[in-house]
């Protein structure tokens, strides 16, 4: 039994980490070995990486996508906070409805709402502006976020209020000086999971983004793929330089999302 669950994991592993593995060598292979089925180049290059850092614009693409996804996490984050507080530790006509309202907003496909957010982002001239994007994700991150704080907010006892407000504190304060320190894996993970939607999304991005010095980079690897031809070295080096932000953001944050996604779920 303990070798199948060894044969199992080491299945799993593979399957997870080898397209990893095979779009990171095959951005370091020649343009004529790119396609050989090849576990190892037989002569590594950088050659892919320079080309798409000059002939292309990839950096323009990285800074707006910075731009986007740490706007989306700092607004999502200023939201989410005051807005699960409300929710989950003060009484008022009401309360139950928003709390239902907020998985009801992932009720429409994100397809559904194309025409009516470009008309809406058209009439605050917000198309083909990063702002627009940025308003976007939030709306659409804040809700699940708001949601993920619940078991954070419900695992510290009230009696932390009740106790701060007979001192003559107010809920500014409760909720800045008590409740933000015991409930930081939860920012953490809101944080980041707002940084990962907004560094992702596509969708929205295409749409809303026309003009090539406003696209992030999830647009911009669409078009640096080619469109008759798929220039595989600019889209794997591409695939590797975008994924390395996020790999640094988790080697640093990724502990405290795991840890709050599982807190969050089971208190």
């Amino acid at each position: 039994m303990k070798v199948l669950k060894w044969i199992y994991a080491i299945f799993l592993t593979l399957l997870i980490v080898f397209p990893f593995y095979w779009v990171a060598i095959s951005s370091f292979k020649l343009p004529n070995e790119i396609l050989q089925p090849d576990l190892f180049p037989n002569a590594w290059t950088l050659q892919h990486y320079k080309e798409l850092l000059v002939d292309t614009p990839y950096l323009i693409n990285l800074k707006n996508s910075f731009i986007v996804s740490l706007g989306t996490m700092l607004i999502t984050v200023l939201i989410v906070v005051p807005a699960s507080y409300a929710i989950y530790r003060m009484d008022f006509k009401g309360r139950d409805f928003f709390y239902k309202l907020i998985l009801a907003t992932y009720i429409f496909p994100a397809m559904l709402l194309l025409v009516p957010v470009y008309q809406l982002m058209s009439t605050f001239n917000l198309v083909d502006s990063l702002w627009g994007l940025i308003i976007i994700n939030v709306t659409f991150a804040a809700p699940f976020a708001t949601w993920l704080m619940s078991g954070f907010f419900k695992a510290i006892p009230t009696a932390l209020d009740e106790s701060a407000a007979i001192d003559g504190a107010g809920t500014m304060r409760i909720l800045f000086s008590i409740i933000l320190p015991l409930i930081a894996p939860g920012l953490a993970t809101i944080a980041i999971y707002a940084f990962v939607v907004s560094w992702t999304e596509f969708t929205f991005a295409s749409i809303l983004i026309a003009s090539e010095e406003s696209q992030v980079l999830s647009v911009g690897l669409s078009q640096i793929m080619g469109q008759y031809t798929v220039k595989w070295g600019w889209t794997t080096a591409g695939a590797m330089l975008t994924l390395l932000p996020v790999l640094i953001f988790f080697a640093f944050a990724g502990k405290y999302f795991v840890k709050g996604l599982t807190e969050g779920s089971v208190k």
